[in-house]
């Protein structure tokens, strides 16, 4: 089975989804799976984890839903407010929904760059494990360093860095951040989304040896058993289209063995997720 790890749907909202800047004019409308089913199909596609955008018990409804509509899509990945202190009867109610896998904070956005440390945080990651949940980690470059106090506290839960913690691209800044990243990996708890990487490229004139030293460092960080592709669709949107996010990752990996290619575009994310 193919899967795309990491997607998004909305009904665009001008003031809740204010993240989406003028710049980003082609993603101010809706996508729903509607819109999103066709480019699988064209693309071989077999399944999707959809990834919360806004934080909210309304997001977490609204992609459950879609998920009960569409049966290619394989998993959600929610939020939920860690640092409530009754976090973990929340948790439990999403038991009943199978198709909710794991839960995400939009980290990166935070004020605190170690928000990941605090105790309230960190106690509410505690209860992940007790229902089977995995956790998405978004954030910046500047925020791998606290990343890796955070996962070494969990050594059992299940994790995933995504966008590759979106690197310095356009800048073509590596060194400090290959350091930070290979520090991650060394937690073998952690696995790595192959996505997000247009967008964090010119935007306009961005060539695919662009990205080649960064898949180079996760590969050689992650090895072929640990990484996930994500489009991150329809984000992408504003630098590539589905099929040049899915070509590039797909060319770059054609010199490994057909097995490795199954496990990156399929097999790690059924195992992670437990598709």
């Amino acid at each position: 089975m193919r899967i795309d790890s990491h997607q998004h749907f909305w009904k665009y909202n001008e003031t809740r989804d204010a993240w989406i800047t003028d710049e980003m004019a082609v993603i101010q409308r809706n996508f729903l799976p509607e819109d999103l089913k066709p480019i699988l199909h064209e693309n071989n596609i077999d399944g999707t984890i959809i990834v919360q955008s806004d934080q909210s018990k309304e997001e977490n409804i609204f992609q459950l839903a879609n998920a009960l509509q569409h049966n290619f899509i394989k998993g959600v990945v929610g939020w939920a407010d860690f640092q409530d202190e009754a976090v973990e009867e929340k948790l439990s109610y999403y038991q009943e929904f199978k198709k909710m896998k794991g839960f995400r904070h939009i980290l990166q956005g935070e004020k605190q760059r170690d928000f990941m440390l605090r105790p309230d945080f960190k106690r509410g990651i505690g209860k992940l494990k007790r229902f089977g949940y995995t956790y998405d980690i978004l954030i910046f470059p500047d925020q791998l360093n606290h990343t890796v106090e955070f996962v070494r506290a969990f050594p059992d839960q299940p994790f995933v860095l995504d966008h590759l913690a979106k690197p310095y691209i356009k800048d073509q800044k590596i060194d400090a951040w290959r350091m930070d990243l290979k520090r991650l990996a060394s937690c073998e708890n952690v696995f790595c989304k192959i996505s997000g990487m247009v967008t964090e490229a010119n935007w306009q004139n961005w060539t695919k040896e662009d990205f080649y030293p960064y898949l180079e460092v996760a590969v050689e960080a992650f090895g072929t058993s640990r990484l996930m592709y994500g489009s991150d669709w329809p984000v992408c949107l504003v630098a590539a289209s589905y099929r040049q996010v899915f070509n590039l990752v797909q060319e770059f990996f054609s010199r490994f063995s057909p097995d490795e290619q199954d496990l990156i575009f399929g097999k790690n994310a059924e195992r992670f997720y437990n598709l």
